[in-house]
């Protein structure tokens, strides 16, 4: 099984979901934005500033699901050894980073009209914050640290003790008096207490979100293989 994502067989057709990617991603957007920005029906206490959301939530999700995954496989390395996921996870890391940024950004602009402040520092939000950090430290472990072995150990053993971090922000708004909405999709139980007309727009923007993170990723693997076989010629 692990077999299948060894970089010389992922290689050959990594170009061609590039390229795949690329042909439908504007087309995509296009649609997700009509939906969000135009046919999606303004909030009525929070108005058109609910449009944030069709941006912030999928970030969070993705910022989330993204250190799961490093985590995960940071597991899975250690057990089995697999270089190759450790490969995977630091291509993962930048995007991670990108959208807890990207999520943290954006929950500041909702919650200055929503909560009449731009920044409080509630658990979700610090938290998040918290993740921030645990991806930089694993950023700039890979660029610190020359020998690859050392990196990788010190960069699972990172996002291994992260991974701590992931239910709490899950979990925050029903363990603390928080400012920020308690949840209001369930994607494991596929409940939502938000209407259609705006969980299509944020079903779609995920879409989008997805499809370019898939696009980012893909090239940063396919740059760190080239990297790595660069390096093995060097070598002989």
């Amino acid at each position: 099984m692990f077999d299948l994502i060894n970089p010389s067989r992922v290689f050959s057709w990594i170009q061609k979901l590039i390229n795949f990617i690329n042909s439908i991603f504007f087309v995509v957007l296009m649609i997700a934005l009509t939906f969000a920005l135009i046919i999606s029906p303004p909030d009525y206490l929070q108005s058109d500033s609910v449009r944030i959301m069709y941006v912030h939530v999928p970030s969070a999700w993705i910022a989330l699901a993204s250190f799961t995954a490093i985590a995960f496989f940071s597991v899975l390395s250690f057990i089995f050894k697999i270089k190759n996921l450790n490969l995977i996870s630091k291509s993962i890391a930048p995007i991670g980073l990108l959208f807890t940024f990207l999520a943290i950004i954006t929950g500041s602009l909702w919650g200055q009209p929503t909560w009449g402040t731009w920044w409080v520092w509630d658990a979700r939000i610090t938290s998040m914050v918290v993740l921030s950090f645990f991806y930089i430290i694993l950023i700039v472990i890979h660029k610190l640290i020359e020998d690859e072995d050392k990196a990788y150990k010190a960069a699972s053993i990172v996002a291994i003790i992260g991974s701590i971090n992931i239910p709490i922000i899950k979990y925050s708004v029903d363990w603390w008096n928080t400012l920020h909405q308690p949840q209001s999709i369930n994607l494991l139980k596929g409940t939502s207490s938000i209407h259609s007309s705006m969980l299509l727009p944020l079903m779609l923007m995920l879409l989008v979100l997805l499809l370019y993170c898939a696009l980012i990723f893909l090239m940063k693997y396919k740059t760190e293989i080239i990297r790595i076989k660069k390096k093995n010629i060097k070598r002989l």
